[in-house]
């Protein structure tokens, strides 16, 4: 996918009210937190930044690869640092690697002040577009 393509709509994307910009080997996705965002404990929801992750580390990955293929999530492990309960949040992932059937990927979620509250690792798989 080209750089200067934006992502693919995403309807949990809009139902969470984050952005995505996706460059070359990297994707950032942005949140303000909103009360829907908060568990029953007033902490940012782990669902959340986990889908902004995962999302981000797709688009990265789409950013590399041949626009005849797609990727799909083989795993991600996250560590959750430190609570948010609200203002802007922030994930950028990056391939680190990417070969013809694996990518590797890192990122990591920051609040307004530089604090990192989530880190994940992830590997996703590459493959061709099925033909209709």
């Amino acid at each position: 996918m080209p750089t200067d393509t934006p992502p693919p709509a995403f309807p949990l994307r809009d139902l969470l009210g984050f952005e995505l910009e996706m460059g070359d080997g990297s994707a950032t996705a942005t949140l303000d937190v909103t009360e829907m965002h908060i568990n029953p404990h007033g902490s940012l929801h782990g669902a959340v930044p986990f889908t902004m992750i995962d999302t981000a580390m797709g688009a990265a990955t789409m950013s590399v690869i041949a626009e005849d293929h797609f990727c799909s999530t083989i795993d991600i492990t996250t560590r959750y640092l430190a609570p948010c309960r609200s203002g802007r949040i922030t994930c950028v992932a990056t391939v680190r690697r990417a070969g013809r059937r694996i990518a590797h990927l890192d990122a990591v979620v920051t609040t307004e002040d530089g604090t990192e509250i989530v880190a994940a690792t992830g590997t996703f798989v590459i493959y061709p577009a099925p033909t209709a």
